[in-house]
């Protein structure tokens, strides 16, 4: 996804569009505190970018709009990109909310061209969140990425196995995934600033300078990334939370967004066919301090919103302090197990019926 977090709340408050936005607590109110998240394309030409400190970037951008980050609903509209991906492949491999693999080799509507399938991505993307995505198509993982940041935004760059030495040669070795801040002034002090110079040097020079990195950098560079979309990794929890502003001032407010949060996880169970035997709730109050508590049963917790809904419900008082204000809840349902698995009871001495 382009600037994924940016451009949702650019799309939820048009008033930011055109301004430097900055997913991140505002650093005038933390005491300079904070990193920024993402950041819309206006803040990136002043050279805000991800993971950078927040008063940081303030001095970049002075005169930027700071939104917190509202990670529940980015994690719905990732989903909701989700159910589309599943309309031509189940081989999806998430890597973050605004980023995947998708094995498209053989897909469900039997389009023999990737770049079709890549472009009516985009195109229901868009119809369907107004959000922009941007995609790289190749043989592999890794070429598929460099791809998709090749012409962002909204993009769609190929790389087919006869070009791939040709666009690597190319490519700033920053541009090379894993080459971090703390590797690229070594790879300078080697003399390695493009893919060309990091295909002069040999596997036991690569190894000796960055240990196992050496040995994938010497694969990636010749084009080699024999990995699978490894879409088969089993879910661990399935859950659901909201942040509220202004905050929960009443045990009746909370006990509304607790039942609304339990029918929400209890539709995401039985849509993805799984059951689990511990409840999770989570809570932060107006300090910002985070707490979270658990009830684990010995079966499975029926898929049930209202027994979810009074498990969290006697979780939150066991936590909760008087005239407490809560800015965050939320319910996760963990030790999962698909629900063609269950423990059956048996009647083993007579008298039990």
């Amino acid at each position: 996804m382009d600037a994924f977090y940016a451009s949702i709340e650019e799309r939820d408050h048009p008033e930011f569009k055109g301004h430097a936005l900055i997913i991140a607590r505002d650093p005038r109110t933390t005491g300079g505190r904070g990193v920024v998240t993402t950041a819309n394309y206006v803040a990136r030409q002043l050279g805000v970018h991800s993971a950078m400190n927040a008063n940081e970037a303030f001095k970049l951008a002075p005169h930027a709009t700071y939104k917190t980050p509202d990670f529940p609903h980015y994690r719905e509209i990732s989903d909701q990109i989700h159910e589309i991906f599943h309309e031509y492949t189940d081989k999806i491999e998430t890597v973050a909310f605004d980023e995947a693999y998708l094995d498209i080799t053989e897909n469900k509507k039997h389009i023999r061209s990737a770049v079709q399938v890549a472009h009516e991505i985009q195109v229901e993307i868009f119809d369907k969140t107004h959000l922009t995505c941007s995609t790289g198509i190749s043989y592999s993982k890794f070429l598929a990425k460099e791809a998709s940041d090749f012409r962002k935004p909204v993009g769609v760059s190929v790389i087919l196995p006869e070009d791939a030495h040709d666009f690597l040669m190319g490519l700033p070795i920053e541009r090379y995934r894993g080459v971090g801040k703390k590797t690229v002034p070594k790879m300078h002090e080697l003399g390695i600033q493009t893919g060309a110079d990091l295909y002069q040097k040999s596997q036991l020079e690569l190894i000796h300078d960055f240990g196992k990195f050496g040995y994938i950098l010497y694969q990636r560079v010749r084009g080699i990334d024999e990995r699978p979309v490894e879409y088969l990794r089993e879910r661990k929890s399935i859950g659901k939370e909201r942040t509220y502003g202004p905050p929960l001032s009443s045990v009746g407010e909370v006990e509304t967004q607790l039942q609304r949060l339990a029918e929400m996880v209890a539709a995401t169970v039985k849509q993805k066919q799984r059951h689990g035997k511990t409840l999770v709730l989570k809570l932060r109050d107006s300090e910002f301090n985070t707490i979270t508590k658990r009830v684990t049963q010995t079966d499975f917790i029926a898929n049930d919103a209202n027994i979810y809904y009074d498990l969290a419900l006697d979780l939150y008082h066991s936590v909760a302090r008087d005239d407490e204000q809560v800015r965050l809840l939320g319910i996760t349902l963990t030790g999962l197990a698909a629900q063609t698995f269950e423990n059956v009871k048996l009647p083993l001495f007579s008298g039990d019926e």
